[in-house]
């Protein structure tokens, strides 16, 4: 932890809410008090926030999240000059400026958009501003949603190349089965960057007023420890939590980040695009692209799905159908399908013309550990 300068803490709505259908303030005053310590202690500091909705449902009267997009769209809209109102009033006392963004999954798909927010953010953090980043929930859509602040926090933590990445819960960390449940539940203190085998729960359900469950802070915890971000969950409710993590007290669930870090351009690659369509290849081109660093060439494309352009980012998979990489396209679907399979220095015949000799060049390409 001595080595950790960076750091994006996710709190949700279970947390901010303690269970209740309105935002508990002493919780709330509290996590501003302890991230503005973290300030003071020389840490840069980012917070991604989850309560807009359920501050809106609050001011409309509502009882229960709403199910449809429109509905949380509304109170999305209702809610988040509301909640933000309650953050500024939060870290007031202590002088803390705050800078709010609001982002889609269409922020971090395009590249332009995605070094924009990048260098928004550490223009903020250069300034002492503290950043407040929530889901744009008044514009998302189905399509480019991110479902979860979980999700959010990952990118953002990747984006930003972090040290360390927080995700607040209810809960102590990750457990061997559901501790409201079974009394036998242990918690799990660290997820070594391979534990198939590591028997654990992870809910599908939220709490009701917030959205996944244990299991999309798995994802997003695993995520970001693939792109090189040390990931703790932990329980935001008890006092002090965030001092405690970075003192180095075993608390939560740590999942230990990859060995290496990804490049920035190859950390976007792998963790924040959409991907448009899936080259599969061969053993031989999987095992050239992995251990040797090489690009995909013709050669070693096996079939092609999807309509995706020269251009795109795509899944690399295997025969088995597993993913393992994802890289730019330099021909499109209809193209690659015609080279599939033979020489590069047969691809002007098969295509008229041959602009590029790899179907994928190394550069443009992330390996998923």
């Amino acid at each position: 932890m001595r080595e950790t300068k960076r750091l994006v803490v996710k709190v949700g709505s279970a947390v901010l809410s303690k269970g209740d259908i309105a935002l508990h303030q002493p919780t709330l005053q509290r996590i501003c008090r302890e991230l503005v310590w973290l300030r003071k202690e020389g840490y840069q500091v980012v917070l991604v926030s989850s309560g807009a909705i359920l501050a809106g449902m609050g001011r409309l009267g509502l009882t229960e999240r709403p199910g449809s997009i429109p509905l949380k769209q509304a109170a999305a809209a209702v809610g988040q000059s509301l909640l933000m109102r309650h953050y500024e009033e939060a870290f007031a006392p202590y002088g803390q400026k705050l800078g709010q963004l609001l982002l889609t999954q269409e922020d971090f798909r395009s590249r332009h958009r995605y070094l924009n927010a990048r260098n928004t953010l550490f223009t903020l953090l250069h300034l002492g501003v503290l950043p407040v980043i929530n889901e744009n929930d008044t514009v998302a859509v189905e399509e480019i949603r991110f479902g979860d602040n979980d999700h959010l926090s990952a990118l953002v933590a990747t984006l930003l190349g972090a040290d360390l990445l927080v995700i607040l819960t209810d809960l102590d960390g990750l457990y061997t089965a559901d501790p409201r449940k079974d009394p036998n539940a242990k918690l799990v203190h660290e997820m070594p960057r391979r534990s198939a085998a590591l028997h654990v729960w992870a809910d599908e359900s939220g709490t009701g007023l917030g959205t996944g469950g244990m299991i999309t802070k798995v994802k997003a915890a695993r995520a970001a420890a693939a792109a090189g971000v040390r990931t703790i969950i932990a329980n935001g409710l008890i006092d002090g939590i965030l001092e405690r993590i970075v003192r180095g007290e075993a608390v939560g669930t740590v999942f230990q980040a990859s060995a290496s870090r990804m490049p920035g351009r190859k950390r976007w690659l792998a963790f924040a695009t959409a991907r448009a369509g899936r080259i599969t290849v061969d053993a031989g081109a999987r095992e050239a692209l992995i251990r040797n660093g090489k690009s995909l060439l013709a050669s070693g494309v096996v079939s092609v799905d999807g309509a995706f352009e020269g251009g795109d980012v795509v899944s690399l998979c295997d025969i088995d159908g597993l993913e393992f990489a994802r890289g730019v396209a330099n021909y499109d679907a209809e193209q690659v399908k015609q080279i599939k399979g033979i020489r590069s220095d047969q691809i002007e015949d098969a295509l008229g013309a041959k602009p590029f000799d790899e179907v994928v060049h190394r550069d443009n390409l992330a390996i998923l550990e």
